[in-house]
């Protein structure tokens, strides 16, 4: 029911758009461990895209997530914060008001901008910090749209013990890409963890130099064997579009993109998805994935609404519910389960959150593909007014 009156709400928006506690540890150079059963267990956030007055379920959501998934580490895909963006669904104690950027004069008053981000910041991050777990962020679009540099963003994150965020990258945009690694019970390598920062649009080729300078590294302190990683970043690959297959409009799942319609693959893939992505040719990120043999998985955030993962040439790419209630959900994470013995053989569940704090029936519940067709109909009505403008492009080329 609560994604159907969520899809109910995107509608209406799309319409009116259109016509107007860790069993792990992190050592000082953030090096993670197996825990003594062999076990390590990832969390995905992404997306909670608040301010200094943040929803009233935001932190109930958190706590019950990290209470829930009990993991080893914590990852976070990026838009910690709302730069800017006027109204709300009256869900904090400031409605009509969304976003930390201040203006003064058609300037963004830097001073009053950053206090806004600070105390935004503080309400996701110190929750990570009251569970002492140690985490990872990979920056979004949102983050880096508030006025402030990079430096500025390391220097707020340096404030919380357990945030693991550095600066490893020298692509010219100054991006925040770095890497963790896992390591098993005999101190070795076991399993890595990339971080990119796709700034406002997407990983840029400086980015791919270093990724892969930097993988064939650790390939050759290895012993010649490349690390089986996860990679995350905020905004996703085109290559989401290959866990698609093309289909009739009337299939359940079908969802308009391009100039044609296509549903997940029910071979390969899972989950939800709220809108349509087509296949293409593999991306450069992709192809250096392939080339360094190390990604066995690579998650996203960015798009609020879609929950799925599918394989595409051996690689599981995946993109994550969000968490900002200032928008209609699903809401909701992705937990992983490593085991040091057979790392490439992992768990990978998302949750959705139901109910709310208000009602006082927050929870989590594990996501299903079970079918609901009144959903499904409204998600390809939804998914079709968003494509128009695109459709009719691609029906005339």
């Amino acid at each position: 029911m609560k994604r159907i009156t969520a899809l109910v709400l995107c509608l209406v928006i799309a319409v009116s758009a259109f016509i107007v506690n860790a069993c792990g540890a992190a050592d000082e150079s953030g090096t993670l461990t197996f825990s003594k059963n062999g076990k390590f267990r990832i969390l995905q956030l992404t997306d909670t895209q608040d301010d200094a007055h943040p929803a009233k379920d935001l932190e109930t959501f958190l706590r019950i997530a990290i209470e829930t998934a009990k993991p080893d580490l914590i990852v976070y895909t990026g838009d910690l914060v709302e730069d800017s963006r006027f109204g709300d669904k009256f869900n904090d104690d400031d409605p009509f008001n969304e976003g930390v950027v201040v203006e003064s004069d058609g300037e963004i008053d830097i001073e009053a901008t950053t206090k806004n981000i600070e105390t935004a910041v503080g309400y996701v991050l110190g929750v990570f910090e009251d569970y002492e777990i140690p985490y990872v962020i990979a920056q979004g679009n949102n983050d880096h749209k508030c006025g402030i540099t990079n430096e500025d963003w390391l220097r707020i994150y340096s404030k919380y013990p357990h945030c693991i965020v550095r600066d490893d990258s020298d692509d010219a945009d100054g991006r925040l890409d770095y890497n963790v690694m896992i390591n098993g019970s005999d101190g070795k390598p076991k399993f890595n963890i990339w971080l990119m920062d796709t700034g406002r649009g997407g990983i840029n080729s400086d980015q791919i130099e270093w990724y892969k300078t930097q993988s064939a590294a650790i390939k050759e302190q290895n012993g010649g064997t490349p690390v089986p990683a996860f990679l995350f970043q905020h905004i996703y690959t085109e290559d989401l579009g290959n866990v698609f297959v093309e289909c009739s409009p009337f299939d359940y799942g079908a969802r308009a993109a391009g100039s044609g319609f296509y549903k997940l693959n029910p071979e390969t893939a899972k989950g939800y998805a709220s809108f349509g992505y087509e296949p293409c040719e593999p991306s450069e990120e992709f192809r250096a994935w392939k080339e360094c043999g190390d990604v066995i998985g690579a998650f996203f955030g960015h798009q609020h609404i879609d929950g799925f993962s599918g394989v595409v040439d051996g690689i599981e790419i995946g993109i994550t519910y969000g968490a900002e209630f200032a928008k209609p959900g699903p809401f909701g994470y992705r937990i992983f389960e490593l085991d040091e013995n057979d790392v490439t053989n992992y768990t990978n569940e998302v949750y959705t959150y139901e109910g709310s704090v208000a009602f006082g029936n927050s929870r989590f519940e594990l996501q299903t593909d079970e079918e609901d067709f009144f959903a499904d109909l409204i998600g390809k009505v939804i998914a079709f007014v968003i494509n128009i403008p695109t459709f009719f492009e691609n029906l005339f080329k």
